[in-house]
């Protein structure tokens, strides 16, 4: 065994930092995890800091930053998706060669804790993003077993790094039934530019309601997968007074074409076109009881749209219910129809809602919430000492 001195990059940089972030999914799959390592690295790009991204897939680089492809494999049931399979020891190489000041794991699963593990071997201090209901989603899925070994994996990864940032208090108070010690909030920013109900197009609104435009457009945007329980729109998707339009893509997209027949998929929609469809929809409405935030409701408020969501998880801290859309039982498709129907039927309290809606986000951007983790990244290093002149590791 060889001794290995790598020093860290020289404070003569001033204040900027050097970041490693290590991702379970990046482009060109959209989600959450993907859309907030997006945001996390435009914005260390805009402050001056160096930054280096480690993920199954991407582009070689983004935001001017390097991506770093670690092997992986796509999951029998979810072929669209690939998980980080990177072996402890070439995560290491990688660190040593950056030389981060922290570490960012998000949504830390298999590559994530190898992740986790290999800068606990180097003294560099972790910062990990809760982001996805491990436990949940093996729930969902029916995984013989799955529940109970995700919530050990849960309690494994996030006991091993210096913070975990939560997006939720329904997060928070999972993770401390969890018994997950040095636990924050954080929540997700939104794009106050990409949505904004300026964006709203008649034209576009009629095309989606057959040209029908006393008819209610009823929305929602995101994966189409098992755990987002989208079957309960069976029955708006049945109700001639609606139009819905279902916007994303996933392994459930051939099945509810068959459950929806009503219904318009558009596939995934970026940019102006997303922010188009968002701000034309009368109600925007997400059915799965998973979420560790929703961010598509918060993109739906942002937009000037209520929201109707389940009361579970993130929809509890995103919409206030009553004055910003309304929640309803997990899985209680006809308490979800009659809130729906409410706002139907009343275009003024639509709109006043609408118009809390955005107010309510505009303390949301991105660069306010990044700003929060920077500095949470900062914390850490503190806590650690400040960075060190050295770090001494053993070569395998």
């Amino acid at each position: 065994m060889e001794s290995m001195t790598v020093r860290a990059h020289d404070a003569a940089d001033g204040d900027s930092l050097r970041v490693l972030v290590v991702a379970e999914s990046f482009l060109p799959q959209i989600n959450g995890v993907t859309n907030s390592v997006r945001r996390v690295l435009e914005h260390l790009a805009a402050q001056g800091h160096r930054a280096e991204l480690v993920a199954p897939t991407g582009p070689e680089i983004y935001a001017g930053f390097r991506v770093r492809h670690a092997r992986g494999a796509a999951l029998p049931f979810y072929r669209d998706f690939k998980i980080g399979l990177e072996t402890r020891r070439r995560l290491r190489t990688v660190m040593l060669r950056f030389r981060p000041d922290v570490v960012h794991v998000a949504s830390p699963a298999t590559l994530g804790y190898q992740a986790i593990k290999a800068a606990g071997e180097l003294g560099i201090p972790v910062v990990a993003i809760y982001q996805t209901d491990l436990v949940g989603f093996a729930d969902r899925y029916e995984l013989p077993g799955g529940a109970r070994a995700m919530a050990s994996l849960t309690r494994r990864i996030h006991t091993k790094v210096d913070r975990t940032l939560a997006p939720s208090t329904a997060s928070l108070q999972q993770l401390a039934e969890l018994e997950v010690p040095g636990t924050a909030l954080w929540p997700r920013g939104v794009d106050l530019v990409q949505f904004d109900p300026g964006h709203r197009d008649e034209d576009l609104r009629l095309g989606l309601c057959d040209g029908d435009a006393t008819r209610t457009l009823v929305g929602y945007v995101g994966r189409l997968a098992p755990e987002k329980e989208l079957d309960l729109l069976a029955a708006v998707d049945a109700d001639p007074r609606y139009a819905l339009v279902v916007v994303g893509g996933g392994p459930e997209e051939q099945r509810l074409r068959t459950v929806l027949p009503g219904a318009t998929f558009t596939g995934v929609l970026h940019g102006a076109d997303l922010g188009a469809v968002y701000a034309s929809l009368d109600v925007f409405v997400h059915t799965g009881r998973h979420e560790t935030y929703c961010q598509s409701a918060q993109e739906a408020l942002a937009s000037g749209v209520p929201v109707v969501a389940p009361r579970s998880g993130g929809p509890i801290d995103v919409v206030d219910d009553g004055m910003t859309g309304h929640l309803y039982a997990p899985g209680d498709a006809v308490e979800m129809v009659a809130l729906v129907r409410g706002l139907a039927d009343d275009e003024e309290r639509r709109r006043t809602m609408g118009v809390v809606a955005r107010e309510v986000v505009t303390g949301r951007s991105w660069s306010q919430v990044n700003d929060a983790l920077v500095a949470h990244y900062r914390e850490v290093i503190a806590e650690r000492g400040g960075r060190q002149p050295s770090l001494a590791v053993a070569a395998i």
